[in-house]
């Protein structure tokens, strides 16, 4: 039974502290036999005081007393297991001894709880990178090991397989991040996590492309007839948390030019533009009421980049067909990142992380639409607007934004 008071813990603790700091003392001075007797009193006095076995490690570790360091290292992990300066110095020691694959990993395990590069010193800083240099080429060995290991199963995977592989390995060597849906408001159980769905999923997928050079001409009857049509995007006001969307919100640089209002047809609009609604009606679209479908012509002027985001919902997936691309264009979803090419479509998960960007000196123009994700059924899609419809309907608000 623990009968210690307060005071005591603290009179402890202090008498600790104090005898750590003569140890460092004593270390300075080259004492690293009175340093080690020190620190010993230190952690005797205070089992839980993590700067004496720290310490303590370090001169094991100069006199030459691995398992004793190893065992001081131990002692501060056990306070503190992501303590960075215990992990590394288990690391550099592991490395010492020749231990090339336990040293990459314990390297791994430091350099996940590093401090910021410009927060120490240079020693520190020229440890941290010789961890990089050694974990990143146990990295590149071990997944030259599963490739060659894999490569006659690989072989007979289609070319989504292969990708999907290819990301599976990537992040079980923490070389890929792991990217999850985060809808903003509505997630439906069971639906995976994929950044660009494979085509073979979307038969009407060519047809749509095919389309490409008369919804390109409807884009540019719009610019050059209902320009002012085009408006912000983004257009929270003022009193909302803006977060990322501060540089954007009500701003001209990212506008967009919609065919729907609240899941209705802008009549004018869509009678200006058979081709783009001929193109659009053949899809999928969610029909959520109130809320959906989707589809507009989407600008992004020069020098703009759209910060990363997610979407909305889960249930359903965007598309995008390029129409306008100058060079320096780019969008990543998740760990992927994709150049457009005109007339080549994609459909992806919004609620997965995202960004886009143009770097250039002129506008990029893509139609954008939504579509059921295509693993629900028409039961669920049904149940899924009714629920939607309901809960608008109970608290008596009228959306103010598509999903």
């Amino acid at each position: 039974m623990n009968t210690m008071g307060a005071s005591d813990r603290s009179a402890a603790l202090q008498d600790a502290a104090n005898r750590n700091q003569a140890a460092m003392r004593a270390m300075a001075a080259g004492d690293l036999v009175g340093a080690e007797a020190a620190l010993l009193h230190a952690v005797g006095i205070a089992q839980n005081y993590l700067p004496a076995w720290l310490n303590l490690a370090a001169v094991r570790r100069q006199r030459n007393d691995l398992d004793g360091a190893f065992e001081a290292i131990r002692q501060a992990l056990t306070l503190d297991g992501r303590n960075f300066g215990a992990l590394m110095m288990s690391a550099t020691m592991l490395e010492r001894e020749g231990h090339a694959v336990p040293a990459a990993l314990a390297y791994g395990a430091a350099l996940a709880n590093a401090p910021p590069d410009e927060a120490v010193d240079a020693a520190t800083l020229q440890a941290i990178q010789r961890g990089r240099e050694v974990h990143g080429a146990y990295t590149k060995q071990l997944g030259e090991h599963i490739h060659g290991t894999i490569a006659a199963a690989e072989s007979d995977c289609t070319v989504a397989e292969r990708r999907r592989i290819d990301s599976f390995i990537r992040m079980t060597l923490r070389d890929q991040p792991r990217y999850q849906q985060s809808p903003s408001e509505y997630y439906y159980p069971g639906l995976p996590p994929i950044e660009f769905f494979d085509r073979s999923e979307f038969p009407w997928l060519e047809e749509f492309e095919a389309q490409t050079d008369a919804v390109r001409a409807e884009l540019m009857n719009a610019l050059h007839e209902h320009e002012a049509d085009f408006t912000p995007y983004i257009h929270y006001g003022d009193h909302m948390p803006l977060d990322q969307w501060r540089e954007l919100n009500n701003s001209p640089r990212w506008t967009s030019y919609e065919f729907y209002r609240q899941g209705q047809p802008i009549a004018d609009r869509c009678e200006r533009a058979p081709a783009t609604l001929r193109a659009v009606r053949a899809l999928p679209q969610a029909d959520v009421p109130l809320r959906s479908p989707v589809a507009m012509y989407s600008a992004l002027q020069p020098r703009t980049r759209i910060p990363p985001h997610t979407g909305v919902a889960n249930f359903r997936l965007v598309v995008h067909l390029p129409l306008v691309l100058p060079p320096g264009c780019g969008f990543r979803v998740g760990s992927e990142t994709r150049e457009w090419r005109i007339g080549e479509g994609w459909v992806f998960d919004d609620t997965i992380e995202h960004e886009a960007w143009n770097d250039s000196d002129q506008p990029r123009y893509i139609f954008i639409c939504d579509i059921w994700n295509p693993r629900l059924s028409p039961q669920e899609r049904a149940a899924i607007a009714g629920v939607i419809a309901a809960t608008d309907a109970f608290n008596g608000t009228v959306p103010s934004a598509h999903i």
